[in-house]
């Protein structure tokens, strides 16, 4: 068997080449490469053009939008560690551009690779095109055997989930949100993980991009089961922006808010990246969905309840700056405003924290 050197510039094919038993013909991957934890040891050849760290939701929103409707890049590839490892295998998709580089990135990279290198796109709107993927590069690799016992396994393990949940005579509605600040619906595979762990989401866009949603379509919908899946967000990180939902008109009244049923999950590892671990994900939904039903056996930090009194979710409040008017977020505890020089209290009635900006602003005023 021909031995590859493969770089994978998206998680999820890490994820299956791994699976398929080809951890050791991976030469370089993206720094979100972090499953199995074998993959974090590896080179990292693409890394973001962008710093999101000290954003908020918002502002990577916006930021990401105005990159891509620029045609400007969201990823920086190692050109001089790429060369390096002449790689003759690449993985990489033009499903999402937040996820992966895309085929733009991907021409630089070519130009400086001889032989050119063999690509493979994976770029999956479903559970079934995942499972395609998979089987493409068992192909490519000589693997297809293992790939389609591979395959196997998962879809036995998807039917058991449909064949009890066909059984169930109501179907909840549940709202699986891809984001926050502006609020997003879910796409592409989630809406058919719902739809087989025994679930209805129908602002669900199956098959296509998830996309931008007002809240009114939330209220109307009135889900009773919400799961916060934020792309590209683990536990930790899904929890700390529920105070951004929480800030929302009407939340509290919501069914799934009065009866807690609101539940916060590592989103990387089980909706949001196309790979094997959406199975995983299917199994967790049908366990919220119908607890009495499905149990979970996965990890303890894939999901968290989310109940109003919750510490986590009162990490982040939502307040108007009185300055400039803008919402803002307001960290309680290791505050953004702590790496400023502190100012005197205002005594304006009424007064309240002012955003970042204005803040700034004022810090610079009151030294001169």
């Amino acid at each position: 068997m021909n031995q590859r050197r493969i770089v994978s510039f998206l998680p999820a094919a890490t994820e299956m080449v791994y699976g398929l038993g080809l951890g050791d013909q991976l030469v370089g991957v993206s720094h979100e490469c972090d499953f199995p934890v074998e993959a974090k040891l590896k080179p990292v050849v693409v890394r973001p053009s962008i710093a999101l760290e000290k954003m908020s939701l918002r502002e990577i929103d916006a930021a990401v939008a105005e990159r891509i409707r620029s045609g400007g890049s969201l990823y920086e590839v190692d050109e001089d560690l790429i060369r390096e490892l002449k790689p003759d295998l690449i993985l990489t998709q033009n499903l999402c551009q937040v996820c992966a580089t895309s085929g733009n990135d991907l021409a630089s990279v070519l130009e400086l690779l001889q032989p050119a290198p063999e690509i493979l796109w994976m770029s999956p709107h479903s559970l079934a095109g995942i499972f395609e993927n998979i089987r493409e590069l068992g192909l490519t690799t000589g693997r297809l055997a293992k790939a389609e016992i591979y395959i196997d396994d998962c879809r036995k393990r998807l039917k058991r989930i449909s064949e009890r949940s066909s059984q169930i005579a109501r179907r909840p509605r549940v709202l699986c949100m891809e984001w926050a600040d502006p609020v997003y619906c879910a796409g592409h595979w989630v809406g058919e993980m719902v739809e087989l762990a025994g679930g209805t989401d129908e602002l669900a866009r199956k098959e296509t991009d998830s996309v931008r949603i007002p809240w009114s379509d939330v209220l109307d919908w009135s889900p009773e089961i919400i799961v916060f899946t934020p792309c590209g967000f683990n536990l930790e990180k899904a929890l700390e922006q529920v105070g951004h939902l929480e800030s929302q008109p009407g939340w509290a009244d919501l069914p799934a808010v009065r009866n807690q049923r609101v539940y916060a999950v590592d989103a990387n590892s089980y909706f949001a990246r196309p790979g094997p671990r959406v199975v995983d994900g299917t199994e967790l939904l049908a366990h919220l969905i119908h607890p009495d039903m499905f149990g979970w056996n996965g990890p303890a930090d894939a999901v968290r309840a989310v109940s109003r009194s919750s510490d986590c979710a009162s990490k982040i409040r939502m307040k108007t700056c009185p300055e400039c008017g803008n919402a803002f977020e307001c960290k309680m505890g290791g505050c953004w405003c702590n790496d400023l020089p502190p100012l005197k209290p205002s005594t304006a009635p009424g007064a309240d924290c002012l955003c970042p900006t204005c803040l700034a602003s004022a810090v610079k005023a009151s030294a001169r």
